[in-house]
């Protein structure tokens, strides 16, 4: 997965656990794209304090997924919908009732695993 794609989804799916001024660094760092000079002028504090917070939250941030795999359950159950929209359109075109059996089977598995 791209790295920016994953920052957003680690900070998406856990950035309200990390405290205020963890998630303004990190959001100036990786969402405004500013410098760690213009970040540590901004909060006052140093170039490298910068550069080591965001090190901390990214480590902190995968340590979360790593435990509770948010979202590897969010994209798993986002490529099963997309499977059954495919196998919707198909029985659609077909009335091939297998096609049913493989939607409720990965109904199935989704809620099963939530």
């Amino acid at each position: 997965m791209e790295r920016f794609v994953e920052q957003t989804l680690l900070f998406d799916f856990y950035g309200e656990l990390l405290n205020e001024h963890q998630r303004s660094i990190y959001e100036d760092a990786v969402f405004n794209d500013l410098s760690l000079s213009e970040i540590a002028d901004e909060h006052g504090i140093s170039r490298q304090g910068v550069h080591d917070l965001i090190k901390r939250v990214n480590k902190t941030l995968e340590g979360y997924e790593n435990k509770l795999h948010l979202i590897e359950k969010f994209l798993g159950a986002k490529e099963k919908l997309r499977k059954i929209d495919e196998l919707t359109s198909e029985y659609m075109e077909s009335n091939n009732l297998e096609c049913i059996t493989k939607i409720q089977n990965i109904t199935k598995d989704i809620i099963d695993n939530f």
